[in-house]
C-alpha cells in the first residue's frame, strides 16, 4: 500500500511539472542578458564621448581666453626684444586704435577649427594612455605625465597649423582678410612646410608643461575631494575649476626657463638680443644664466601664470561637467536596460 501511494504522488508530481503554468521559470532566460549588460569602461564614458567632452572644453578655454591671447601676441609682435617688450596697456591701445574692439577677437575662426579637434585628441589620448599605464591605481602621477606628454605630441600636430594661421591673422594690420586667405597664401607662398615649422618647439614645450600640470591636476583633485567627501557631488565643478586652476598656475610656473629659451630663440639676433652659435637648449640655458644669472631664467614667470590659471580652471570645470553629463546618460541607459 505505502509502495502504491508512492509511485501515486511521484506521477502526480511528475504531471505538475509537465503543466505549462508552473514553468515560468524559463523567462528568466531572455533577461538574463539585461541583468548582466557591462557599463562602459574607464569612468563609464565611451571613447567618443571623451572626445566630445574634450573639443567642448577646449573650445570653451580658448574662446573665453581669446582676448587676453590677442594681446599677449600683439605684446610679442611689438616688442622685437624680450627685454623691451610691450606693456599691456600698449598692446591694448595699439587694438583698439586700429581695428576696435573686433580685433581683440580677429582669428579666433582659426582657433575654433583648431582648438576643438586637437582637445578631442588632447583629452581622448589622456584618458585612454591614463588607463593603460595606471595600472587600476588611482595615485600614479608617473602615469599621469607620461599620458599628458603622449596627449601633447598627438595633440599638437593637429592644432600646430591652426595656431600659426590664428597668430598671423591677430597680429596688427595682418595681410590676411580671413582664414582661408591665409591658408590659400601660405600654401601657395611658403609650402605646407610653413603649419608645421614650429611643431618641435612647440612639443619640446609643451610636453613638460603637460607632465607637470596633469601630475598636479590629478593630486590636486584628489587631495580637495578628500577633504569633503560628503560635497563633492555638489561643488564637482568648483573641485575641478580649483584644481585646474592649481595645475596651469603650477606648470606655467615651473616650466618658464622653457618659455624663456623659446623666446630667446624667437628672437635671437633681433634689436641687440644674443644670437646662439648651436641654438641647444642647453646653449640658450647657459647663456643666459652668465648674462643675467638665473633669475634670468624666470622672466615674465607672473604674467604666464596669470594667464594659464584661469584658461585650465575654464578647461577643466567644462571637461568634466561634459563628463559628468555623458555619465549621467550612460547610467540611464544601463538603468533602462536592467528594467
Amino acid at each position: 500500500m505505502a509502495t502504491t501511494t508512492t509511485a501515486t504522488a511521484d506521477a502526480a508530481a511528475s504531471a505538475q511539472f509537465q503543466n505549462s503554468d508552473v514553468l515560468p521559470i524559463h523567462q528568466s532566460s531572455t533577461y538574463h542578458p539585461q541583468v548582466t549588460m557591462a557599463k562602459p569602461p574607464h569612468d563609464g564614458l565611451r571613447f567618443w564621448q571623451f572626445m566630445v567632452s574634450g573639443s567642448v572644453a577646449g573650445m570653451v578655454e580658448h574662446m573665453a581666453m581669446f582676448p587676453v591671447d590677442t594681446i599677449k601676441t600683439q605684446m610679442q609682435a611689438m616688442g622685437s626684444c624680450p627685454m623691451k617688450s610691450a606693456s599691456i596697456s600698449q598692446a591694448v591701445r595699439s587694438i583698439l586704435k586700429s581695428e576696435g574692439p573686433a580685433g581683440l577677437y580677429r582669428g579666433i575662426a582659426a582657433m575654433g577649427l583648431g582648438a576643438g579637434p586637437a582637445h578631442a585628441v588632447y583629452f581622448s589620448v589622456y584618458e585612454t594612455c591614463k588607463k593603460a599605464l595606471s595600472g587600476g591605481k588611482e595615485n600614479n602621477p608617473l602615469a599621469h605625465a607620461a599620458s599628458g606628454v603622449f596627449a601633447t605630441v598627438a595633440s599638437d600636430a593637429v592644432f600646430t597649423p591652426m595656431d600659426m594661421v590664428k597668430q598671423r591673422l591677430q597680429l596688427n594690420s595682418s595681410p590676411y582678410r580671413g582664414v582661408l586667405d591665409c591658408v590659400k597664401r601660405v600654401l601657395r607662398e611658403e609650402g605646407i612646410g610653413a603649419f608645421y615649422a614650429s611643431y618641435k618647439t612647440t612639443v619640446v614645450m609643451n610636453a613638460p608643461y603637460t607632465a607637470v600640470h596633469f601630475a598636479i591636476y590629478e593630486a590636486a583633485k584628489r587631495a580637495l575631494m578628500e577633504v569633503s567627501p560628503a560635497s563633492v557631488s555638489d561643488e564637482r565643478w568648483v573641485v575641478h575649476a580649483t584644481a585646474g586652476a592649481a595645475a596651469g598656475a603650477s606648470a606655467a610656473a615651473l616650466t618658464t626657463p622653457l618659455d624663456v629659451v623659446k623666446t630667446q630663440l624667437q628672437c635671437q639676433g633681433v634689436c641687440g638680443c644674443d644670437r646662439f652659435v648651436t641654438g641647444s637648449i642647453r646653449d640658450v640655458l647657459r647663456t643666459i644664466a652668465e648674462k643675467d644669472g638665473y633669475r634670468g631664467l624666470m622672466r615674465g614667470w607672473l604674467p604666464r601664470m596669470l594667464f594659464h590659471a584661469p584658461a585650465a580652471a575654464i578647461c577643466w570645470s567644462t571637461y568634466e561637467s561634459a563628463k559628468g553629463f555623458f555619465e549621467d546618460v550612460n547610467d540611464g541607459e544601463h538603468n533602462g536596460n536592467v528594467q
